[in-house]
């Protein structure tokens, strides 16, 4: 797992909790007010590219900005339009310990775990400790669907994005540089591909965000997963009853500073020591 620092101090939920309003991953986050809100009014016009890949109700941006509020923190007030915005430390702090018991529950039932990203970059460390310490558990990682293609239209042209997996995490790639996304594409060739083996495995648990996370949950298979306060959809998919757990973060944060963040949801699962 690297070098990860274990907050083993008596109270970690207090030195994460310092931790995190330091590096601005919750508290004050750079996330713009201005930005948060054209998403929310994007993921209420339905367009695909913010409802990664879950098939959600009519939200109204009145009840998408409360949504907001009581689940990731943003400020509740319609008239703040622009400026800074905030992550609630709290909520975070909340539901990585909601992420982290059912991390534990696959661990100890030695389930069959999938675990993607959209955020390659900056969360891919979290995610490969994840995948350690459940292989050390016991568990299966799957890892379906690798070199699964598809063309996409970005502002430099038409390019092609695969599936490629970093140990036992999926993200998207072209030629060998992992990519941002919020596409759900690849998760639906992920478990179209499971579908249609003959090995008889399914993800009981997958660890994921962005589309990777929303197609699972609409897919029905039980998700936890990271959001940023500008992605609503995991937000609204939690609130639908499709996605288990949605952990409040700013997700474009230098990868070293989620490392206390990496100890105290494993220790929280009771896979250190």
């Amino acid at each position: 797992m690297g070098n990860v620092t274990r907050p083993d101090q008596p109270d970690d939920r207090a030195l994460l909790r310092e931790h995190l309003l330091k590096t601005r991953i919750a508290g004050d986050v750079a996330t713009p007010r201005e930005g948060n809100l054209a998403n929310y009014r994007k993921m209420v016009q339905k367009d695909p590219g913010y409802q990664f890949g879950l098939t959600l109700k009519d939200w109204t941006f009145a009840e998408t900005l409360e949504m907001m509020a009581r689940l990731c923190g943003v400020s509740p007030d319609p008239r703040h339009l622009r400026g800074a915005d905030t992550i609630d430390v709290d909520l975070t702090l909340d539901a990585l310990d909601a992420m982290g018991a059912r991390i534990g529950i696959a661990a100890r039932r030695r389930e069959t775990v999938l675990l993607a990203t959209g955020h390659p970059d900056t969360l891919m460390g979290v995610y490969r400790a994840v995948e350690d310490a459940l292989r050390a558990a016991g568990c299966v990682v799957l890892a379906p669907a690798a070199g699964w293609s598809y063309p996409v239209t970005t502002p430099f042209g038409p390019q092609i994005r695969e599936i490629v997996y970093t140990s036992g995490v999926a993200a998207l790639g072209t030629d060998g540089t992992l990519r941002h996304t919020h596409d759900p594409h690849p998760m639906r060739a992920v478990l179209r591909e499971l579908r249609d083996a003959a090995t008889g495995h399914w993800p009981d648990l997958v660890v994921a965000d962005h589309g990777w996370a929303g197609a699972a949950g609409e897919a029905g298979i039980e998700t936890v997963g990271f959001a940023d306060s500008n992605d609503p959809a995991l937000f609204a998919g939690q609130a639908e009853g499709k996605i288990a757990v949605t952990v409040p973060l700013d997700d474009g944060i230098h990868p070293d500073h989620y490392r206390p963040l990496i100890a105290y949801l494993l220790d929280r699962a009771g896979l250190t020591g």
